[in-house]
């Protein structure tokens, strides 16, 4: 019985005083931080693959996308914007902080016109 009684003490424990609660402040969570490149604008990488991805349900399309090895040691999806593109396997992209809406995990995008990934052409008439 004493075993019992002790293990039921030990499980319910009883409030906090208001000179505790006064003494150690408000219990605020801290949540993880939500930073693709932690912080910083920009990080070069090394494509992996290229990747087409749907977005969610009220949108139809196919989103150009490429998997990317950042310097910062980090596998993640980037999405190339514009218009046709010309990036394959061991190129090198500048990839920017900026989330794709309705593509989710994509929270990266390339940048046109630096290293391998060429501007956008402009069709001719």
């Amino acid at each position: 019985l004493a075993a019992i009684q002790s293990s039921y003490e030990t499980a319910v424990r009883g409030m906090a005083s208001l000179q505790q609660m006064h003494r150690s402040g408000p219990h605020i969570k801290t949540r993880p931080p939500r930073q693709p490149l932690d912080g910083k604008p920009f990080a070069k990488g090394v494509v992996l693959k290229t990747l087409i991805k749907k977005p969610k349900k009220p949108n139809s399309a196919n989103r150009k996308c490429v998997l990317v090895r950042l310097s910062t040691g980090k596998e993640m999806v980037a999405y190339i914007p514009g218009i046709g593109h010309n990036l394959q396997e061991h190129n090198i992209v500048l990839c920017r902080v900026g989330r794709l809406q309705d593509v989710p995990g994509v929270k990266l995008k390339a940048v046109r016109g630096v290293y391998d990934l060429a501007h956008v052409v402009k069709k001719t008439q």
